[in-house]
């Protein structure tokens, strides 16, 4: 909270004012202070304060929320909605929903373009992808693009030129071409690939593959699996560190930690009942785990690799896709 102080001379007016503006130009990705996650069993969105470990805000979401991507500039939520079905729109701002957008089949995973502020959102039950375009009018469908069976986590080059689709019944991985909304190739992985996560400089994939219990390493230079990493019982999403990679283990309750370098496992955290999604902090100093089955987030610390703290969510939380900001 600031304070109020009263201005001498204007020296110490403007000198707040230089610290406000410097504060809003620090970018919102760097400050990683929230976590937005999807609660399915409520049918919310909960808006929690990192930091502090609580809930600033739970918003009432319809469908069971499960994945979510954030816009560009952060300011919004995009959360897709298999039992609507539908996504809901997100004003994170004004922490409310801004709009709903009827789609489909069921739509599970989400990303957005960080270039384009395009929103992807996969059909789980046909082969396709939404391709969703902003407007003056919010959200609009603007197309599909055809891929593999049951599409479920999406990727997005940092360049917004490439996305990589996990097919979980089809054991591939899509690379669609943004401009041309065309699938270029396909690449095989293991068995129900889940999520995928790019690394930052975007030569490496990683797919979690849920009934094979391990995680392919696809380089897409090569467009191929170069080799797998072995983790815990029904993997689902994997985040990425500058040094260490970080796989939810949904059967085994716990977190499989990988070298990227090496691709050998290094050890595996206990955490919730049936962790499931999974991100590391801009400064990459945390890694956070939403626990499906025991309504918390696990807060792990990327270099001790142990759980520092356990904050609680509402019932079910997902946060399948990128939840913090």
């Amino acid at each position: 909270m600031s304070r109020s102080i009263t201005p001498r001379r204007g020296g110490r007016l403007r000198a707040g004012l230089s610290l406000a503006l410097a504060l809003w130009l620090v970018p919102l990705a760097a400050r990683a202070a929230e976590a937005v996650v999807t609660v399915q069993g409520d049918n919310a969105v909960d808006v929690i304060d990192l930091e502090a470990g609580t809930i600033l805000q739970r918003i009432p979401v319809a469908g069971s929320p499960a994945g979510i991507a954030l816009s560009p500039d952060r300011r919004t939520a995009y959360v897709t909605c298999p039992d609507a079905p539908g996504i809901a729109v997100v004003d994170l701002t004004a922490r409310k929903v801004a709009q709903v957008l009827a789609l489909p089949g069921g739509p599970l995973g989400i990303a957005a373009n960080p270039r384009s502020g395009a929103v992807y959102v996969a059909d789980w039950y046909a082969k396709r992808v939404f391709v969703l375009v902003p407007g003056e009018a919010g959200l609009r469908l603007d197309g599909e693009i055809a891929v593999g069976a049951s599409p479920s986590g999406i990727a997005v080059t940092p360049d917004g030129a490439t996305l990589l689709v996990a097919n979980r019944e089809a054991d591939t991985v899509s690379v669609v071409d943004a401009a041309t909304r065309r699938e270029t190739g396909t690449i095989a992985v293991g068995h129900h690939p889940f999520g995928i996560t790019l690394d930052a400089q975007a030569k490496r994939a990683y797919t979690a593959n849920v009934t094979g219990d391990d995680v392919s390493v696809i380089d897409l230079a090569a467009a191929r699996e170069v080799g797998r990493v072995k983790t815990g019982q029904r993997p689902y999403v994997i985040a990425l560190t500058g040094e260490r990679g970080f796989v939810t283990d949904q059967y085994s309750g716990t977190v499989t930690v990988f070298d990227p370098a090496t691709l050998a496992p290094v050890t595996r955290i206990e955490v919730g009942d049936h962790p499931e999604g999974i991100a590391a902090t801009a400064d990459e100093r945390s890694v956070i785990v939403a626990n499906w089955g025991s309504n918390t987030l696990s807060v792990i610390d990327a270099r001790t690799l142990t759980v520092t703290r356990e904050i609680k969510t509402d019932n079910s939380p997902r946060a399948f896709g990128d939840f913090l900001r």
